[in-house]
This record gives structure tokens, sequence and C-alpha cells, in this order.
């Protein structure tokens, strides 16, 4: 749902701040539901995520007619709903109407909980907001929580992050989500950067604040069952798991992604071309087809970053390569690190190795 108040000054994913076509946006992507129901061709729909933008911006009754559209149009028992939602629009009366409409997942975008950055990030909403929401969205009998934090904001040592986080498990959400600021081109961050009126952490800095995070949530009992996803257990996203484990998934709106278990695609990045084509009643999707090498790559890059890790036994019957051989002094120099840890079939990242997934996964690329 591509649609915000205001733009967030890290942010570079696509939305909109003029309002005044969301009622518009929202029956085009009713029909593009009804006109792609056999793109996942078994059409069994388990899980149900409203990201955008910012989803809580859509009135309870829009919410209930893209619902109504799914149920319609596709068979499945749902068994996790999510609303990505900004802490500053979970009225009692949202979330009430957010329950009865089966919605019982709600990600809430915090990123922290220092005024000062919350302010320098150009966020709507306050630290006290953040707390209150989710002791509204208790009182309201909503159980399942994801919190959104940012870490890697450079200051003179890293007090603001350990606050965010301390302030963060005191609430005891069950799940987090948390990601490195990283500037973007075409952000306010990418402009002032460029302009030498503001200056990015060192890696080192934001290193050892990843660390902080994987030891702070370790110790609460949460797991990190991906490199940026932490869940006590009977917590993890259903949803964002399906994406890393290679489950086949339809993306509906402008800029949405979809995977059909072979082949990828993805809708534009423009809300009014978006809208044009289905007004048309044409499919603004465009597909890109994937070789083996690719999917293979695709899995590597996924699979490492999860608990669960890569199969090589499946690797290799399925791809016909033998990784452990191909890669076989990689490997041994990762396994001399500390980087890998190997069970039956399966390898997987050591806590270590988790500091450097991206470049691990791409030195084991075919």
């Amino acid at each position: 749902m591509p649609f915000c108040k205001q733009a967030c000054h890290y942010c570079d994913f696509h939305f909109n701040t003029n309002l005044s076509r969301m009622e518009e946006m929202v029956e085009k992507i009713k029909l593009e539901l009804t006109l792609r129901k056999d793109y996942l061709k078994r059409n069994e729909i388990e899980t149900v995520y409203f990201g955008g933008g910012t989803p809580s911006l859509l009135k309870p009754i829009m919410i209930e007619s893209i619902l109504s559209t799914i149920q319609k149009e596709y068979n499945g028992i749902w068994k996790e709903v999510t609303l990505e939602a900004n802490p500053d629009d979970l009225s009692k009366e949202n979330l009430m109407a957010w329950k009865s409409l089966g919605i019982d997942r709600l990600s809430l975008g915090i990123q922290s909980f220092n005024p000062k950055v919350l302010k320098f990030y150009n966020r709507a909403h306050s630290a006290e907001e953040s707390k209150d929401a989710i002791r509204k969205s208790r009182e309201m009998g909503f159980d399942k929580f994801s919190l959104d934090l940012i870490y890697g904001f450079p200051h003179k040592d890293h007090s603001i992050w350990e606050n965010d986080l301390k302030e963060a498990l005191s609430l005891d959400p069950g799940h987090i989500s948390s990601y490195a600021l990283t500037v973007e081109p075409k952000t306010a961050l990418g402009t002032w950067e460029k302009k030498g009126q503001f200056q990015s952490a060192s890696e080192d800095f934001v290193a050892e604040q990843f660390e902080f995070l994987q030891n702070a949530t370790e110790n609460a009992g949460y797991i990190q069952y991906e490199i940026s996803n932490f869940g006590k257990p009977e917590q993890f996203a259903l949803h964002n798991t399906n994406y890393w484990k290679g489950i086949p998934y339809l993306g509906i709106g402008p800029s949405a992604h979809s995977f059909d278990g072979k082949n990828r695609g993805a809708n534009p990045s423009n809300n009014s071309l978006y809208i044009k084509s289905l007004s048309e009643n044409k499919i603004p999707f465009k597909s890109e087809d994937l070789k083996d090498e690719d999917l293979l790559n695709e899995y590597i890059l996924t699979g490492l970053r999860t608990i669960w890790g890569i199969d090589l036994k499946m690797i290799q019957e399925k791809f016909h390569v033998n990784l452990k051989e191909e890669k076989k002094s990689i490997l041994d120099q990762m396994n001399t690190e500390g980087w890998l840890l190997w069970k039956d079939n399966t390898l997987s990242l050591s806590k270590k190795g988790k500091l450097l997934a991206d470049s691990i996964s791409s030195a084991l690329f075919t």
C-alpha cells in the first residue's frame, strides 16, 4: 500500500504522500487480485501481509474489502494475517476494527525510542506513542507483535542503541526486526551525505551494534532465526519465513514482487502507471526468467541468512552441484575462521559468520 503521511529521511521504498488516490488504489488492488488468481497455481493461501508504505492509513472498510476479495478468489486457511502499522495510527477504534477483520499480527515501525533520532528520521510518532501503542494493542486482544528498529545511527558511543534495545525488550514484543541504517542515493540522507551534511557511522561501529543486538536478544530468550529477525519460540513471522525458504508468493500493488517457484517479477514502482494499466484490464507485471544457476544462488543467499541453512544433499539432487567439492578450499578457509556450522547435510552460519553473510554467500555462488 504505497502511501505515507510523510517521507522518512532514510526510506527509499516506493510510496506517495498524496493520499487522494487511496480509494482508487484499493479498487485496483482488488482487481489485480482477481486477474492474477491463477499465478500461484495451487491457489492455497497460508499467510496475508499488508506492507507498504503505511497500510495502517487504510480505512478499516478498505482492508475488509481487500480481505473479502482474497477470501472469494483464493483457497486456503490463513495461519497469519499481518498489518504493518505506525504507532500513531493505533487508535482503539482501529485496533478493534483490525481485530474483528482477522488481523492477528502487527508489525510496528518503531525505529527508535530516542526523541532526537525520531526527529532526525522524520518519524511521525513519539517514543511514548510507541509504548502506548503496544499497551493499547494488548488491551484490545493482540498478542503477536514485531517491532522494527534501526541500528547504526552515528553517535559518539553506543548509548542510543543500547537504550533503544533495552526499551524494546522491556516491552516483551516476542519479535524484533532490526536493520542497519543505510544511506540510499535518492533519500534526504543521501542528499545530506553528498553535500557533506551527514556522515554515516563506520563499519566497525555498526558491526559492534549488530553484535550487541545478537547478545541482548539471545539473553532475553530470542532466537536469531534470520539475519535481521529475532523471535521467541512460536513467534517467528510465518509470512517472511516463507520468503526465505523459497515458497511461492504473490505480491499485489505498485512495486510489489512475486515468485512462482521458478520465475520472479515485479509491478511498476509508479502509482499512476499501475492504476492506468489496471483501468485497461491489463496486469502491469513484468516477469524475469530465472535459470537453474540463478535459483541455486538465490537459495544459497536466502538459506544462509536463516538458522535452517542450506541442504547440500538437495542442492546435489536438484541442481547437480556438489558444493562441498566445488567450493572445498573456500569452505575449508571459512571453517578455519569459525564462520560455519555443519549438521548432517546442512550448512548454516555461526554467530560470527552472520556478520559476513552476504560475502560468504557470494563466495559460494556457482
